[in-house]
């Protein structure tokens, strides 16, 4: 061993004497060309090094634009880019972004106008700068709001409103409520901060207002009355309905009260909810249309209109939300199949107007149909567009297409008239298209609300432009110093004088998530309520679809309590 290193070492020592190469012109070009192309390839790897790096900064640089975009869109991001999911990764549309935040600048001059001038009431009266109590002084607008400004990312103007819920919202109010709007407005609101926040204050008041809604499902049928005093549980109905309750307004609980019985573990107001479905489905007829005056005593319908607008509208969306809600199991499948027959009878009302073909829902009395739309039945386009995909291919099409065209119609009412805004209501005659019925706008969301659906579940961007032109009308007609107004004439553009707090609720919060990534309140973990509060769809755990809530939603954090 000795001796061959010995042999070797001396070996390598001739390879580096100069004189070597010297007497060897061959060797000395060979060694030449070997260093040359070390040096070469050297210089290459430098050079490769430094366009790695430099790659590397610029996808550094992208990713911190992204989380920039992602934040502004109102995605919450987790600081560790690897926790990254590819919904959360969508392709960013400049267009889109300056969309949202006109939008988000818009909310918050209704917002700090509220605050200013009627700060704890239930509505804005903007011209005469003061506030309104018109559901009784439960803070509608402040508690209809909360969700768009947590889903907007405005944590201080959240924080504000949450601290008034907790310190001043009382509902030990000498006043008859109506419990329709109570529920979807002040349960509803309360239920969805909950579930974005995890602040437990919204949901123990939800609890405390639910409870003194109860008394009204005291009934023989256990069809609600549909008003009753919030201090002492007195129940009726208005005298205008003759004793009757009104359909909507007592098939429009069940979202909530579900909701609100797998948040808390208590079946009582699951149960008092669903027992409406189940009377009505006792009188339910062949083609799923009911009249819109049902008595609560016998449980049965009385001779009246047939409708998806006011006073009919959102039993039949219910229909299909609490299977969404649900997680389409069999628990909820009947709620699906009235929903797919009430769909027939839809399209039973259907016409088209001439020459433009405009898709139009009659109202029904009796055996003949009316050929009148109020602006309310444009929730339609998107209810249908959110049950398509639970047909077979062939009738999902004719679903889905019946969506857009009826679509393009709502799109239409605001079109054809001189502000842009569309009226309360449209007749339609042979030949002449569609005419205002009456002509007020009050800042209705129903419309941006379908082209919003119709958007994430089509990738068709028409929609989102058909949005655009009907917040430019708003902004246009509507904005004022001191918040925003409904109009007295849509075609003269007379402005009233109500900030409904559904424009916050709804129709800012549409508009806004028309203009965001699918990912921000995605229909696979939310289902709006019909004043647009998302609340969350949690697993089934046992037969009676009592669940647990699920994690709190970004941008502020997980934090119990008050958000971070």
């Amino acid at each position: 061993m000795a001796r061959r290193s010995s042999s070797s070492s001396s070996g390598v020592w001739r390879y580096l004497n100069p004189a070597y190469y010297l007497k060897r012109p061959k060797r000395l070009a060979l060694l030449f060309f070997v260093f040359v192309a070390a040096t070469f390839a050297f210089w290459d790897r430098q050079s490769l090094v430094r366009e790695y790096e430099s790659e590397i900064s610029k996808l550094e640089d992208d990713i911190n634009r992204l989380q920039d975009q992602l934040r502004k869109a109102g995605v919450h991001v987790d600081e560790n880019p690897t926790k990254y999911t590819r919904k959360d990764l969508v392709e960013f549309d400049p267009v889109n972004n300056e969309r949202r935040e006109k939008v988000k600048e818009a909310m918050l001059h209704a917002w700090n106008s509220y605050v200013k001038y009627a700060w704890g009431m239930d509505e804005l009266q903007p011209q005469s700068k003061n506030g309104i109590n018109s559901f009784g002084g439960l803070g509608a607008t402040l508690v209809d709001s909360l969700d768009t400004l947590y889903i907007m990312g405005l944590k201080d103007e959240f924080q504000k409103a949450r601290d008034w819920v907790a310190e001043s919202l009382d509902f030990d109010k000498d006043y008859d409520a109506s419990v329709f709007e109570t529920t979807i407005r002040v349960v509803g609101g309360l239920l969805s901060a909950y579930d974005l926040s995890g602040d437990k204050v919204f949901l123990e008041k939800a609890k405390d207002i639910t409870d003194r809604l109860l008394p009204a499902w005291e009934t023989t049928s256990g069809i609600p009355y549909n008003r009753i005093n919030l201090a002492h549980g007195r129940a009726h109905n208005p005298g205008w309905t003759n004793g009757d309750s009104i359909l909507a307004d007592s098939g429009t609980e069940q979202l909530e009260f579900i909701a609100l019985s797998q948040r808390t573990g208590d079946p009582k107001y699951q149960q008092k909810a669903e027992n409406v479905i189940t009377q009505l489905q006792k009188i339910y007829p062949s083609d799923g249309l009911l009249p819109i005056y049902i008595n609560p005593h016998s449980g049965t319908a009385s001779y009246s209109t047939i409708t998806f607008g006011a006073m009919g509208d959102s039993f039949y969306e219910y229909l299909l939300k609490v299977w969404i809600q649900g997680n389409k199991t069999e628990h909820v499948k009947h709620y699906r199949q009235m929903w797919e027959t009430s769909m027939e009878g839809l399209i039973s009302l259907t016409k088209k107007t001439t020459p433009s073909n405009y898709h139009y829902i009659c109202e029904k009395n009796g055996g003949s149909l009316s050929d009148k739309m109020d602006e309310l039945a444009c929730f339609a386009p998107g209810m249908l567009a959110l049950g398509a995909s639970g047909y077979g291919p062939e009738k999902s099409e004719q679903i889905m297409n019946l969506a857009k065209e009826l679509a393009r119609t709502c799109y239409n009412f605001y079109q054809t008239t001189p502000t842009k805004l569309a009226g309360e209501n449209y007749f339609f005659h042979a030949g002449q298209d569609m005419s205002v019925g009456t002509s007020w706008n009050i800042l209705r969301p129903e419309t941006v609300e379908s082209l919003m659906y119709l958007w994430r579940l089509t990738g068709n961007k028409t929609y989102q432009d058909w949005g655009w032109d009907i917040f430019q009308a708003f902004e246009k007609n509507s904005r004022i110093e001191s918040g925003y107004v409904g109009l007295r004439d849509v075609n003269t553009g007379e402005k009233d004088n109500m900030m409904q707090s559904f424009f916050l609720a709804e129709t800012f919060k549409y508009l806004y998530l028309l203009f965001s990534p699918p990912s921000v309140i995605s229909f696979d973990e939310w289902v709006f309520n019909t004043e647009a509060h998302p609340l969350r769809i949690v697993p089934i755990h046992d037969n009676k679809g009592i669940g647990t809530p699920a994690r709190p939603f970004g941008p502020f954090g997980r934090k119990q309590g008050k958000p971070e």
